[in-house]
Parts: structure tokens; C-alpha cells; sequence
């Protein structure tokens, strides 16, 4: 009883993470879809924190800018 509750456990820890991953994979494939000329990487707090502010015309910045940390909120909220 004791092994299949410590097995249910673990295989309940992973399929969250599992779930989690495929959420993120998934939100960052519809951002790649919205900017297909970005290159985005894995981690998108990376791409802001490297981001030079004026490198793209304005009204194309801030459409970047949001869309990338909207993505990111998502993420955090799992939905």
C-alpha cells in the first residue's frame, strides 16, 4: 500500500511538470507564430533582458515588448 501511494506521488509530481512544460512550449509556439521574425530562444525573460530598447521602430517595439511579457505572465499563471 505504502510503494503504490509513494508511486502515485511521484508519477503526480512529474505529470504536473510534464503538464507545465507543454503549456510553455505551447504558449511560446503561438508567440514564434505572432513574431515569426524573432528570434526568441528558450527563455523569454532572456530575450527582455537583452532587448536594446530603440533597435525597432516604436509602434514594433511595443507590440514586442508586450507580447513577449504577456506570454511570459501566462506562463506564470499556467493558463
Amino acid at each position: 500500500m505504502f510503494a503504490l501511494r509513494a508511486l502515485r506521488r511521484r508519477h503526480g509530481r512529474h505529470g504536473r511538470a510534464d503538464r507545465t512544460t507543454a503549456f510553455a512550449d505551447q504558449v511560446k509556439s503561438e508567440l514564434t507564430d505572432e513574431l515569426p521574425d524573432e528570434d526568441l530562444g528558450q527563455d523569454l525573460e532572456d530575450c527582455l533582458a537583452v532587448y536594446e530598447l530603440g533597435s525597432k521602430p516604436r509602434c514594433e517595439e511595443v507590440e514586442y515588448l508586450e507580447l513577449v511579457q504577456e506570454a511570459i505572465d501566462r506562463i506564470d499563471r499556467g493558463r
